[in-house]
């Protein structure tokens, strides 16, 4: 009879860790809908406080924890650069930080000094019409890992489907939610010094024989997003530069 009863214990307690941990993975975002769209993204103009770093993004997390303590009252932003299906994960870049302000806002000066403090630096992001947009819910620290699995491949597939020309991948965390965009037009705004000094060593490294893009201002998109690694080149590269440079007067359904 003990045994049975002690049989019958644990048979229940794997069935209340087997519900728990279903209803926090649920809770967490593991099967919200996700709804891919294209029209306006969810910032206007903001000025940031990051920092610029190399390797794994699933290392990401503890510049995002520095951050939040300086400014737990603040929106999280990361920008990441690189596809790690396309650039070893050690060498992937990225940016983490907190927005400072958004639209005509300016930021408080006592917070921004505390950031510099602290080894941040200051930058400000533009405003741009249209952007691949996306949401996952932010209930639990378990949303962030389950975000980029859910999230990303469905992004991916929306630019393959639809030929589009969109890097890099932005994510801002609020309370509840984090958003997801990928600019269509003005996507090398979005570097930050670091990056296209990279950009900008790589190009002239690989490119010095044809010219092909070590004007990193927008108007040779198409040589920076091959090194970026956000695009499949799934047609013909002058299409491809002409749709790209392009992104300020089109975007796509």
């Amino acid at each position: 009879m003990s045994d049975l009863f002690l049989l019958l214990l644990i048979i229940v307690l794997l069935v209340c860790l087997v519900v728990t941990v279903g209803g926090l993975l649920l809770y967490s975002g593991l099967l919200s809908d996700i709804v891919i769209r294209t029209g306006p993204p969810p910032i206007r103009n903001v000025t940031i406080a990051y920092k610029f770093k190399e390797g794994p993004y699933k290392d990401c997390g503890a510049a995002y924890t520095e951050s939040c303590s300086i400014g737990p009252k603040l929106n999280a932003i990361g920008v990441f650069y690189d596809d790690p299906k396309q650039r070893p994960p050690e060498k992937c870049r990225y940016v983490v930080g907190s927005i400072l302000c958004e639209g005509e806002e300016k930021p408080d000066e006592d917070l921004q000094k505390l950031y510099e403090k602290f080894g941040f630096k200051v930058l400000s992001l533009p405003e741009v019409s249209h952007a691949v947009t996306t949401s996952f819910p932010c209930t639990t620290p378990l949303s962030h890992v389950l975000g980029p699995y859910r999230v990303y491949p469905r992004i991916a597939s929306y630019i393959e489907e639809r030929k589009l020309c969109a890097f890099p991948n932005i994510e801002i965390y609020r309370s509840d939610v984090i958003n997801y965009m990928v600019p269509l037009s003005r996507q090398t705004d979005f570097f930050v010094p670091e990056m296209k000094e990279e950009v900008r060593t790589d190009v002239k490294e690989e490119d010095s024989d044809d010219d092909r893009g070590t004007d990193i201002t927008g108007k040779k998109i198409l040589s920076i997003s091959m090194h970026i690694g956000r695009w499949t080149w799934s047609r013909q590269p002058a299409k491809v530069q002409t749709e790209c440079q392009n992104g300020e007067e089109r975007w796509f359904k």
